[in-house]
């Protein structure tokens, strides 16, 4: 009877990920996979143009972050300490479910922040043999110096430590808690209880627009950085 009774909840579904959030999770996925890949293949030249194109997807995940839908934006999923420790314990509210959940949004941040340092550090790294970076001639000697170490070696593998949490993190929401979070990335749709009040992401032609333009601004910086070469 509570199976029968809990099935026949009204559900509507709720647009939480707009297309340009969308687009830009899986760019990035394919761009951290082709870095890896080139790095331990030694096809630097690929190398560099992902590393410009994963640094123009990061420039504008940060403006997103102000720009996007509602649940792109980083004031609708920064978790305070409350809300870390009310998900913890089972109690967190829909609102902070739908989106990033508090652990998730923490992992968010760290592997844009993580990414960020990587690109960063390789735009100023010198390995004086097969790649210098853009700004390698601009830093001093010594922050050149450690870029490259760090690059090269804790950054490579922290990058891909985190890459491989997130990948856990997935299959068990998927597996454990049955709640499948990939679909919502292809689709950008969730499904809640009808009653449940909960905002949308706004995703129309004039959201979509503004990306594709804000986008557009970041890949013409790290054009523009790619020219410092030299």
């Amino acid at each position: 009877m509570a199976s029968n009774a809990a099935s026949s909840v009204p559900t509507a579904r709720v647009r939480v990920w707009d297309l340009p959030t969308r687009l830009f999770h899986w760019a990035l996925a394919g761009c951290v996979i082709g870095l890896v890949v080139t790095a331990k293949t030694g096809a630097m030249e690929w190398h560099f143009r992902l590393g410009y194109t994963t640094l123009a997807l990061l420039l504008f995940r940060l403006v997103w972050g102000f720009a996007g839908g509602y649940w792109s934006r980083f004031g609708s999923f920064l978790p305070g300490p409350g809300a870390v420790m009310a998900y913890l314990r089972g109690r967190a509210d829909a609102h902070s479910q739908l989106g990033h959940n508090p652990l998730g949004a923490l992992s968010v941040l760290g592997m844009l922040s993580v990414l960020l340092l990587q690109v960063v550090t390789g735009l100023m790294a010198d390995d004086a043999i097969s790649f210098t970076g853009p700004l390698a001639a601009v830093v001093p000697g010594a922050w050149s110096s450690w870029a490259t170490d760090w690059h090269k070696d804790a950054g490579q593998w922290l990058v891909i430590a985190l890459v491989v949490l997130h990948v856990l993190a997935v299959a068990f929401h998927a597996v454990v808690k049955r709640e499948r979070l990939v679909p919502a990335m292809v689709t950008g749709d969730r499904t809640v209880q009808a009653a449940t009040a909960v905002p949308q992401s706004r995703d129309d032609l004039a959201r979509r627009t503004l990306g594709l333009v804000l986008f557009s601004l970041c890949a013409a910086v790290a054009a523009w950085v790619s020219t410092l070469q030299g």
